[in-house]
Order: structure tokens, then sequence, then C-alpha cells
């Protein structure tokens, strides 16, 4: 089975926010799969994805803190700096985190460990609505085969 849709993220302030639940939620054909891959692909070049901690929210907050100190604004040498002084530094972040994450589907769930999610960073003063491209492909559930299709919840 292969599906893909786009997804539109809504504006969300300078920083890294948790996105695995809005994820799962545009994206219900995950829970017919036994096996298979979801690929998110950021169609942006001043934002970006990784996977990373879901409980405590300093750690995205650090993470923030961390970038803004070694890729400031006022760089001397940058000079790409028509579209704001955070721009190029925005650029430099999503080439370091990267725009895609490739993530295994098990059993109808994504397969993340514990302390997993997806992070979503926006690395703009100001970036706007953002879209993803999530491909989804695998071998579907025994009860999709049979033209039963889950339900939130339904796992039994």
């Amino acid at each position: 089975m292969w599906d893909q849709q786009e997804i539109r993220l809504a504006p969300r302030s300078r920083g890294f926010h948790l996105i695995t639940d809005e994820v799962i939620e545009a994206v219900p054909r995950i829970a017919s799969l036994q096996v298979g891959l979801l690929h998110l692909q950021l169609l942006h070049t001043s934002a970006s994805l990784t996977l990373n901690e879901n409980a405590d929210p300093d750690v995205r907050h650090d993470m923030d803190a961390l970038l803004r100190d070694r890729i400031p604004g006022d760089l001397p040498y940058f000079r790409h700096t028509l579209e704001g002084p955070d721009d190029m530094p925005a650029h430099v972040a999503a080439s370091l985190f990267g725009t895609q994450l490739t993530l295994a589907v098990r059993d109808g769930r994504l397969a993340l460990g514990t302390w997993q999610g997806v992070w979503f960073g926006e690395h703009r003063d100001h970036g706007g609505p953002r879209h993803l491209i999530a491909t989804l492909n695998g071998e579907c559930n025994a009860r999709h085969r049979h033209g039963y299709h889950w339900r939130s919840g339904d796992r039994g």
C-alpha cells in the first residue's frame, strides 16, 4: 500500500515544537499497516524536522537556545541578508538538522522509543504556515486486508 498527502502546519513561533500527534492525526492510514515506513519531507529551507525528547519541553528550549548562540544573525560574513537577519541562520539550522525523517511503522503505530517525538524546528522569527509531504508505504494488517478499518482506540 502506498499513500501520500500534504500536511499543513499552522504558523509557529521560532523554536522547536512537538508535532507527533499532529502527524498521526493527519495520516490515519498508519493504523492500517502491519509493517511499513512513514517518510516526512518538509517543503521549506528555513525550518527542520528531527526526532528527539518528547517529555520535557526544556529540551526543545535548550536546543533552540544553543542554536541562537552558535548561529547568531549578526555574523559579519553572512552575505544572504535581504530577507532579514534571521534568514541565513535559519538556512544553516535547517541544513544541520535536516528536512526529512523516515519513521518505522509497526502494528499500526509509529515505532518510536518511549521518549521520542517528532520535532518541527521553526528557525525564522515569523515563518508562516509550513507544509510537509507524508508518504506512507508498507504491508496492510489482516483486518485492513479484509475490509475492516481500525478506528481510533480500537485495537482489539
